[in-house]
C-alpha cells in the first residue's frame, strides 16, 4: 500500500477539444445579494462512472467565492445498493501534501520556522547521528522533495506491518522514523536533485510537531480544518468497521496486464498507510470540504480566507529554478489556465484523487473516487472527468469550443 510513485499527470487537458464541446447548461443570473446555487454534476458524472466501472465518483468545480458545481454518484460499497452522498468523505492520498506544506507556511508566518531552518536546528540532539549532508537540509527542501532522501515512505528495512505496530504516540513514531531515515546515506545531493519522497513529508510533519509541541493531527485540525469549516476531515480510511456509513475503498489488480481481482476493503486500522505517514498522505474529507482548502489556494490576495500571508501563498506555489514541483504542488503550464496551473494526484493504492488549480482564471476542478486500478485506468478516468469539467465550465464559457 506504500505510495512512492510520483504521478506526472499525463492528461493533456489543454488539448482536450472534445471536452470543450460539452454543452454547459444555461445559467440564470442570481438576484441581487443572492449566492448562486451549485450546479449538480450528477448527469455529467454518472455516464463517466459507468464507463470506467467506478464504485463511486465525486467532483467539484470552484472559484474563490463559491462552489460552482458539485456531484457525487455511485455506491459507497460496490454492489451494496448504498448510495454515496455529497457529505461522504473521500481519501486524498498525496493531495494531503499541499495541506502539510500550507501548515508549515503558517508556522513560518508565526515565526516558529523559516524556510531556511535546517534539520540540525530543529533536532539538535540528532545532529551528531544524522548523515552530515542532512544536517543542513532545510524545511523548504523537504517540501520540494530536494532533501536528498530516497523515494521510500519510511526507514529502510522496516515493513508495513512494523510501521503500523510502532509503539508510542504518533509524535514519537514520526520522530523515531525521522531519526532512522536521517541516518541513512543520502540518495542525492541535498538541494540539487528531485526525488519524490513521502518520507520527506513525514519528517516535515515531525518538524512541525517539534516547534509547536502539538501533533500533526492536532495542528491540522486546529490550523487547517477548523478555520475552513472542514467538518468531515479526518485521517486514514473512511467509516467504521462492520458498517457502510462511508465509502469503502476498492482495489483492482492485474498480473502481466491481465485482470486478476477486484476487492472492496473494509475500513479498519490496517486499511490505510501507517498513521505516522499522515503528513504525506492520509487525509480524507468530502469534496465540498476539500474544495474549501483549494479555494483558499485560489485566493492569491488572501482577502477571503486569511490562512497565510499572500507572500507565503506565492512561495507555496513557486517551484525552484529549473524545477516544476513547488511546496506540495506540481506546477505546469496549461493554455486553458492562462499560464501556470497547480496540480497534484493522490492515492493510497485503494482510492484516487486529483486536483487542478488555475489561479489566473480563478478556477479549479477536483475529482475523487473510492477505487484504484494498478494499471492506471482509475487515473485515466479521473483525468477524463477533470478534462470534461474544464471544458464545460471554463472553456465553453470563454467561447473556446
Amino acid at each position: 500500500m506504500e505510495t512512492d510513485r510520483r504521478r506526472w499527470f499525463p492528461v493533456a487537458v489543454a488539448a482536450c477539444a472534445w471536452a470543450a464541446c460539452v454543452s454547459a447548461a444555461p445559467e440564470q443570473p442570481p438576484a441581487a445579494g443572492e449566492v448562486p446555487q451549485s450546479t449538480d454534476l450528477k448527469s455529467v458524472l454518472e455516464p463517466l462512472r459507468e464507463k470506467h466501472k467506478l464504485p463511486a465518483l465525486a467532483a467539484a468545480v470552484v472559484s474563490v467565492e463559491r462552489v460552482i458545481a458539485l456531484g457525487v454518484v455511485g455506491e459507497r460499497k460496490e454492489g451494496s445498493g448504498v448510495a454515496a452522498k455529497h457529505s461522504d468523505a473521500f481519501h486524498l492520498g498525496s493531495d494531503t501534501k499541499a495541506m502539510t506544506a500550507t501548515l508549515i507556511g503558517m508556522l513560518v508566518d508565526d515565526g516558529k520556522l523559516s524556510w531556511t531552518t535546517t534539520l540540525s536546528e530543529v533536532f539538535p540532539e540528532l545532529a551528531s547521528s544524522m548523515q552530515p549532508e542532512f544536517q543542513t537540509v532545510t524545511v523548504e527542501q523537504l517540501l520540494m522533495h530536494r532533501a536528498g532522501l530516497s523515494g521510500r515512505s519510511w526507514p529502510k528495512g522496516v515493513s508495513f506491518d512494523e510501521m503500523h505496530a510502532l509503539p508510542g504516540s504518533l509524535k514519537e513514531q514520526r520522530l523515531w522514523a525521522a531519526t532512522k531515515m536521517l541516518q541513512e546515506k543520502p540518495e542525492h545531493t541535498p538541494g540539487k536533485d528531485f526525488e519524490y519522497s513521502n518520507g520527506g513529508y513525514l519528517i516535515a510533519g515531525a518538524v512541525a510537531e517539534r516547534v509547536t509541541g502539538e501533533s500533526w493531527e492536532t495542528l491540522m485540525q486546529t490550523r487547517i480544518f477548523a478555520p475552513l469549516n472542514m467538518k468531515t476531515a479526518g485521517f486514514g480510511s473512511m467509516g467504521a468497521p462492520g458498517t457502510i456509513d462511508q465509502p469503502w475503498q476498492h482495489r483492482t489488480t492485474h498480473l502481466l496486464g491481465q485482470y486478476t481481482s477486484r476487492k472492496a476493503i473494509e475500513p479498519g486500522p490496517r486499511s490505510d498507510n501507517p498513521p505516522a505517514m499522515g503528513p504525506a498522505g492520509t487525509v480524507h474529507c468530502s469534496l465540498e470540504d476539500w474544495a474549501s482548502f483549494v479555494r483558499a489556494h485560489l485566493d492569491t490576495t488572501q482577502e477571503h480566507f486569511h490562512l497565510v500571508k499572500p507572500e507565503t501563498l506565492a512561495k507555496l506555489h513557486m517551484p525552484p529554478p529549473g524545477g516544476d514541483y513547488a511546496l506540495g504542488w506540481l506546477v505546469t503550464p496549461r493554455d486553458w489556465g492562462g499560464g501556470n496551473v497547480l496540480t497534484h494526484a493522490g492515492s493510497n493504492t485503494q482510492n484516487f484523487a486529483v486536483v487542478w488549480v488555475a489561479p489566473l482564471k480563478d478556477f479549479a476542478v477536483l475529482v475523487a473516487t473510492n477505487h484504484y486500478d494498478d494499471n492506471g485506468n482509475t487515473a485515466r478516468a479521473c483525468d477524463e472527468v477533470a478534462a470534461t469539467l474544464i471544458g464545460q465550465f471554463l472553456l465553453n464559457k470563454e467561447g473556446k469550443t
